[in-house]
């Protein structure tokens, strides 16, 4: 049986080099929260309990992560990382093991932390480490004879500790009771006047117990965020990683650097998307579809076969097979588009249920609307569905022509086979089958003149 596994994520800082009001964990990568990508993690290393330190912005970083599945503990003045963690001792289970995490350090994989928390449930210390090529303003890891004595912070360095390469990423798990006994005899008698978590290295030493290093398959696991830049750099990092899995898993991208996945991408077989498309939340792409590009899709589940044209956007909706959107075109939430639906140029959708075969190919507006199936509807109509205080649904039944430039004024039915005169406006039910249009009669008045526009005097 695996001992019980308590997470840290220490998420105090104010990341001053953000410049923003904003606390630095709650900053988004890939649209989620760079503590959010940390508590992932938390969850997929199977946690018992997660808990967050927090300090600057006050409740914010508790607000916006608001999960029953998290605990938040205070720090309401920070005084080093071994502080942090001291706040959060109370929450922990002697009995069983802790992981330290970061909330500004969101791309470590489960496969690299997994060594280290079975580490620490054999009763070591497991230490994740890096070597960096320029390790300046990283602890160095202190090695004799092979093994590591201590870590020793960059201002706290010599000139020969400096110049070592393997450096402390600051991740580390360990056995509760130790860390609860090592946290205890931390002192702040250095450069900093802090209190550091690495210090407890010298401890473990002290104390006999092994340390275990590990160290990541790619240096920029260990990456953190200080500043809009290194975020920026994160940012490509993760979506080249989401590029060369789809890309592994069959789709083609016409350009794998522009490419924005900010939640979850889940693609059938030979799915091809252009560039510069941005995905939130959850999409899931069937065989065959085709994106094309500038499209923003939210939410959106697109059946097999059908194709996107440049620049729509779909939000909250789903689509069915071998249907045909855009260019120009927006799907708002609580759509529902059947098979072979063709939405066109600056149409758009909101709220409706659209059937089999039906096209609405330019200029429209459609919403909170029951469409059958095989219905055309011309260019620059309006379902009239807002009477300045409720919406009113729209019927348009099966077979239904509907002329350009109408306006049909909701609740309204139109019956099966109908055709609506281009110019109407619907203000009452259209009958089955008939031919139904409201327009002025058409003048033309003999000798009319336009007004003359009058010379200024002077």
């Amino acid at each position: 049986m695996h001992p019980r596994l308590e997470i840290l994520i220490l998420a105090a800082g104010r990341g001053t080099r953000m410049r923003s009001d904003l606390p630095k964990v709650l900053h988004k990568l890939a649209g989620r929260p760079l503590l959010g990508h940390v508590v992932a993690t938390a969850r997929a290393l199977g946690a018992a309990k997660t808990c967050v330190v927090y300090g600057f912005g006050g409740e914010a970083v508790p607000q916006a992560m608001a999960d029953g599945t998290l605990s938040f503990v205070l720090q309401a003045e920070q005084h080093g990382t071994g502080h942090a963690v001291k706040q959060a001792l109370p929450q922990l289970a002697d009995d069983g093991v802790t992981l330290v995490l970061y909330g500004d350090v969101p791309l470590t994989h489960t496969t690299t932390l997994a060594p280290l928390v079975a580490a620490a449930g054999s009763g070591k210390f497991g230490l994740l480490t890096v070597n960096l090529a320029h390790p300046d303003g990283y602890g160095r890891i202190v090695r004799e004879n092979g093994r590591i004595v201590r870590i020793v912070e960059h201002k706290d360095a010599s000139p020969a500790e400096r110049a070592i390469q393997e450096v402390n990423t600051g991740i580390l798990a360990v056995p509760t009771r130790h860390l609860k006994r090592w946290i205890a005899e931390l002192r702040n008698d250095n450069a900093q006047g802090e209190y550091y978590l690495t210090d407890i290295v010298a401890l473990a030493v002290r104390d006999d117990v092994e340390i275990e290093t590990h160290q990541p398959q790619h240096d920029w696991e260990v990456l953190g965020v200080n500043s809009k830049a290194q975020l920026a750099g994160l940012e490509r990092i993760h979506q080249n990683e989401v590029a060369q899995r789809l890309l592994a898993g069959g789709v083609t991208l016409l350009d794998p650097a522009r490419l924005d996945v900010r939640g979850s991408l889940v693609c059938g077989r030979d799915v091809t998307i252009d560039v510069n498309c941005v995905f939130e939340g959850r999409v899931e792409l069937g065989d065959g579809v085709q994106i094309g590009a500038n499209c923003v899709l939210r939410n959106v589940a697109i059946a097999a076969g059908t194709r996107l044209d440049a620049f729509t956007l779909i939000d909250d909706a789903t689509v069915g097979e071998a249907g045909r959107l855009g260019p120009f075109s927006r799907i708002r939430p609580g759509t529902r588009l059947a098979r072979d639906v063709h939405v066109g140029n600056f149409v758009e959708i909101k709220n409706s249920d659209i059937d089999a075969g039906s096209k609405i190919n330019h200029l429209s507006y459609v919403g909170d609307t029951t469409m059958g199936q095989r219905v055309n509807i011309g260019a620059g109509t309006i379902t009239c569905n807002y009477d300045g205080a409720n919406k009113h649904r729209t019927v348009i039944e099966d077979d239904v022509f509907v002329g350009s430039d109408t306006q049909l004024v909701a609740p309204v039915t139109v019956g099966q086979g109908a055709t609506l005169g281009a110019g109407t406006t619907l203000t009452r039910d259209a009958p089955p089958g008939e031919l139904t249009l409201s327009r002025a009669k058409q003048q033309t008045i003999s000798g009319w003149k336009r007004p003359a526009k009058q010379k200024k005097e002077g």
